[in-house]
């Protein structure tokens, strides 16, 4: 199984989801730009022209940044905390995140700030991740479906993403058992996200360390994206760094965008062996250097300030499981027996037709039909789905999934 490449899609779709390479490098060559993206780009064009179009493609949520968090960034504005940091981050905020990081390993593992690089943002955490650990003649495994920049990072690392199908059944996850079915003698590595996007899936603890041991026992680098880690709605999501030994190749990526309505500020960060940390950070210094310097400050504040992170989170958990619960109601219209998604704010629907391009023209009949914007499953790898996001409001959520709901009946008749 491989990725959908983007000459797959329909005619009538392609202007929407490409763009040309024409007397391009040929480090881009193939790389598709980003199809949520792409979809936002049509959403604010209809609305643009007067149309009230409900997105439920885009994964931002849509509470404001919590008032102690934008506190901490005005201070730092009025100390003049506006200058170049290290490129790895300011010291307290790696020491945070280290900190973090190991209370998060249950005690199997020492984490020290030199193994933290902050980011601009967890999608450049993991395209650093991904160009310093693979280059060409390497495989890399990716459950599928999966978050479609998984697959371009590999490519613009020179590597080859390997699709391993999921088990719908189970919300896509992958075992051990399909892994090592998709593994080839060049396989260097995976990157496995938990919650998982575009399923809401979340991997428990035993199903973690059965990977993490296989990894270890094929001498396989793991990249552990867990940026929705936090948006769990049945109990903690675990961590890779809490399955794995202490030495392990695992690479953990993580930031503030998803938990603490952040997604502008642009933080994330890697959590890394040294070795690793140390080449990201020099690769880091040729790109962009530091992290935008008041936007450290607020995240320090956010992983620091533990009572008022802590109420802030419960609030935006407590309401994105309301709106979960709105989704999934809608749904149940259609699909009586759909299983609420455990993390990340998504579900991801079969639509009941997987020819090529069936759900990029599925996208676009229903945002034409109904105002409502979904991201199509081929962007995912898998054809014949759509993800629809509850991270808009609840008035959003309770009138889009009933749109879409409404829409997916008229269809399958």
């Amino acid at each position: 199984m491989t990725f959908l490449d983007m000459n797959e899609i329909s005619d009538s779709v392609r202007r929407v989801f490409s763009a040309t390479t024409t007397a391009l490098s040929a480090n881009i060559d193939g790389i598709a730009r980003s199809a949520t993206l792409a979809i936002l780009e049509r959403v604010q064009s209809a609305r643009a022209s007067g149309r009230h179009v409900i997105d439920l493609g885009i994964g931002e949520p849509s509470f404001a940044t919590p008032r102690f968090i934008s506190e901490a960034a005005e201070r730092a504005i009025a100390e003049g905390r506006t200058r170049y940091t290290a490129v790895e981050g300011i010291v307290a905020l790696r020491e945070a995140i280290a900190a973090e990081a190991q209370e998060l390993s249950a005690g199997r593992r020492l984490v020290d700030k030199s193994e933290v690089v902050v980011t601009s943002g967890s999608k450049q955490a993991l395209f650093e991740s991904c160009f310093v650990l693979f280059g060409p003649g390497d495989d890399v495994l990716i459950p599928s479906p999966a978050w479609p920049s998984y697959a371009e990072m590999v490519r613009l690392a020179r590597a080859t993403p390997v699709a391993v199908a999921g088990d719908h059944t189970r919300g896509w996850k992958v075992d051990v058992h399909s892994l090592r079915a998709s593994a080839t003698p060049r396989t260097r590595g995976l990157i496995l996200g938990s919650p998982m996007n575009p399923s809401g899936a979340v991997y428990d603890i035993d199903e973690l360390r059965a990977i993490a041991a296989l990894a270890a026992e094929r001498g396989w680098w793991i990249i552990s994206d867990e940026i929705y880690r936090p948006l769990s709605y049945d109990g903690d999501a675990p961590s890779i760094l809490a399955a794995c030994a202490p030495d392990a190749e695992v690479v953990s990526v993580g930031g503030v965008a998803k938990a603490y309505a952040m997604t502008g500020w642009r933080i994330g960060w890697v959590i890394a062996p040294r070795m690793i940390a140390s080449a990201m950070i020099g690769l880091q210094s040729h790109i962009t250097s530091n992290a935008t310097t008041i936007s450290q400050y607020a995240a320090l504040a956010a992983i620091s300030s533990k009572a008022e992170a802590e109420v802030a989170q419960r609030e935006m958990l407590a309401a994105l499981r309301v709106r979960r619960d709105l989704a999934v109601s809608a749904l149940a219209r259609v699909y009586p027996d759909y299983v609420k998604p455990a993390g990340a704010f998504y579900c991801f629907l079969p639509i009941g037709d997987r020819t090529a391009g069936a759900s990029a023209d599925f996208v676009l009949s229903l945002l034409h039909e109904c105002d409502v914007a979904v991201v199509p499953g081929s962007a995912f790898g898998t054809e014949g789905w759509v993800r629809a996001s509850f991270a808009g409001s609840d008035d959003d959520v309770r009138s889009g999934f009933g749109s879409l709901a409404d829409f997916l009946q008229t269809r399958n008749g």
